[in-house]
């Protein structure tokens, strides 16, 4: 028998003071059997950071044809490609090809082995930005994960702060590579 997702419901609040951008989302977040959370709070992190009425949580871990983020206009076409992780080059062409954009969250300490490996096989990927998110930040990011969250992500100044009640988390995400 199959082991079945859990389901994670937030609710998020943000304030993006970089791109003038205020909402409070209600988010439903499944985690794949595989998945830790630490993974998922980098999936929330990254909706924060691209937040938007059209973007929407993908299959991501469950289809490899779909991101763990994705946002399409009105005629399907794919604006947003997101991925959380380290996934592999052929799968980052791919969604280079597939899409506008396509952004990339690292994390965990094995972060930096991934990208010596990948950084020259992605040179050609020019609609790619790579993002590492420290591991001590993911980490103290996965203790705010619980079934039912109240998320507060406030971003100024390229500054990110994550709140869950009384408990704050600073990330401070370094870019790795930019589209061009």
């Amino acid at each position: 028998m199959a082991l079945k997702s859990t389901i994670y419901k937030a609710e998020l609040t943000i304030s993006d003071m970089d791109r003038g951008y205020y909402a409070t989302h209600a988010l439903t977040i499944a985690r794949h059997p595989s998945e830790t959370e630490e993974r998922v709070m980098i999936r929330v992190l990254a909706f924060a950071l691209h937040a938007s009425e059209r973007l929407e949580f993908g299959k991501g871990i469950s289809d490899s044809e779909e991101p763990d983020l994705w946002e399409k206009d009105y005629t399907d076409a794919v604006q947003l490609w997101v991925e959380v992780g380290q996934p592999d080059d052929r799968r980052l062409l791919k969604a280079c090809g597939r899409s506008e954009q396509v952004v990339v969250y690292s994390y965990a300490s094995a972060s930096d082995v991934w990208w010596k490996a990948m950084n020259s096989r992605l040179d050609r990927a020019k609609v790619l930005k790579v993002i590492n998110i420290p591991s001590e930040q993911s980490q103290a990011l996965e203790k705010f994960a619980s079934r039912n969250m109240q998320l507060q992500c406030t971003i100024q100044d390229g500054q990110i702060w994550i709140s869950s009640g009384d408990q704050t988390v600073e990330v401070q995400p370094e870019v790795l590579k930019q589209p061009g």
